[in-house]
Formats: C-alpha cells, sequence, structure tokens
C-alpha cells in the first residue's frame, strides 16, 4: 500500500469540504461565490498553510496571538487573507494589528479602542467583526445581543478599523439552525444600520450547512481540512 503523504491528506480533506460547502449552497438555493472558506490552521505548522495555499485557499484564520504571528512570518511571500479568530486581550490589540486583516471577536468598547489606536498608529485599516454571545452569556467570548448594535456603533466610529459585520459560534447543547437563524436576525438590524457590515461569519466543521442555509458569507473550517488536531510541540 502506498502510503499517503501529508498533500495528499490536506488536498483530500479540501476537497470534501468543497463537496459539502456546494451540496449545502444548492440545498439552500445559494452560490459557491457567496462563501468565503476560511482554512483554520490553530496547532497545524506553517507547512500546512503553505500546502493550503498551494491549492488555492487564500484565507487563513488562528486563535492565538503568540502562534498565529509566528505562522505569519513562516508563511511571508504568500498572497493570504489572514484572520483573528480568537478571544484578544486588548494587550495583544498591536500584535494582532500587525498582522491580521479581519479580527473577528470584538465583543467589548476597550477592544474596539485599543484596536482603533493600534491601526492607527499602524496606519492600516482592520475590518472587526462583532463577536455575539448567540446564549446570552459572554463569559466564553461575544456580546450579548442587547450589545451589538452598540458596538457596531462605536466601530463604524472609530478610526483605523472597519465595521464588516458579525461572528458567532453556536452554543453548546442547541441546534446550530435555531442559533444561526436568530444570528442572521442580528445581522440584518445591523446591516440595515450599516449597509457595508454585511459579513457573517458562523459554521465550523459540524455545522457548516446550517450556517450556509442561516446566510454565512465566511465558514472557519479546522478539522474538516487538517484532521483531528494534535498538542502543538515547541
Amino acid at each position: 500500500m502506498t502510503e499517503t503523504t501529508r498533500p495528499d491528506e490536506i488536498a483530500a480533506g479540501l476537497a470534501e469540504v468543497e463537496a459539502s460547502i456546494a451540496e449545502a449552497c444548492r440545498a439552500a438555493g445559494r452560490t459557491r461565490e457567496e462563501l468565503t472558506l476560511i482554512a483554520v490552521s490553530k496547532t497545524y505548522p506553517a507547512s500546512d498553510v503553505r500546502l493550503l495555499a498551494a491549492l488555492g485557499v487564500t484565507d487563513v484564520g488562528e486563535n492565538r496571538d503568540q502562534e498565529a504571528s509566528a505562522k505569519v512570518r513562516e508563511c511571508a511571500g504568500l498572497d493570504l487573507t489572514w484572520h483573528f479568530i480568537g478571544q484578544l486581550q486588548t494587550n495583544k490589540a498591536r500584535s494582532v494589528v500587525g498582522y491580521a486583516d479581519v479580527v473577528h471577536s470584538v465583543d467589548r468598547p476597550r477592544l474596539v479602542t485599543a484596536l482603533s489606536q493600534e491601526a492607527v498608529r499602524a496606519d492600516r485599516e482592520i475590518t472587526c467583526l462583532v463577536q455575539v454571545a448567540l446564549d446570552g452569556d459572554p463569559g466564553r467570548g461575544g456580546a450579548r445581543p442587547a450589545d451589538v448594535a452598540a458596538l457596531a456603533e462605536a466601530l463604524a466610529a472609530a478610526p483605523g478599523v472597519r465595521l464588516g459585520g458579525v461572528m458567532a459560534v453556536a452554543p453548546l447543547g442547541e441546534e446550530p439552525g435555531r442559533a444561526f437563524a436568530r444570528l442572521r436576525e442580528i445581522a440584518q438590524v445591523m446591516r440595515d444600520a450599516h449597509p457595508g457590515a454585511d459579513v457573517i461569519s458562523a459554521g465550523m466543521s459540524g455545522d457548516m450547512s446550517e450556517a450556509i442555509a442561516n446566510g454565512a458569507t465566511h465558514l472557519r473550517v479546522g478539522t474538516a481540512l487538517l484532521g483531528r488536531r494534535k498538542p502543538l510541540v515547541r
């Protein structure tokens, strides 16, 4: 038997993910072009990112600043859009602004201020998404739905950042379709007030189809692309 190589594994994972996206798009009456696939590479090496880039993947997501900043340096020269999707401490804002094109996890006013200040300092414009805690519990990251409008206003008014839309994770124990339907409603209210805020970042390896059915524009997929995560050895 021929041993499967890492490039083969990643190519097969990407093909399966694309097939799942295509099927979900057909079911929802949407086109593939409406969706951006973000490859979540946390705990995987930069070499995997390079393999994905060679297969045409253009968007990469990371959860931790220390790992992300190192990986961005290792992938210098690749034409990639970097997404920061993890919970973000204000003291990491300067580092994240140095490489991230999109921050998905804006959930409090202090973070808006920090990202704005650092983006202006770096002469960059960062797209920011308001992370919504769909279960109303901000403990795992995200703003309460009632606080989303004020955060959107703060981002829209702040220099150096651009309000892009919303992001959420389906709550544990809840049917993802119901959760994403609520996110879609929140996104529509935001878009009514801020027409350019058209991003809905929702859906991961296990609930992509439900997210697509409820208007997601960006999917954050790791395991289905790259396999079960192993501890990152440093």
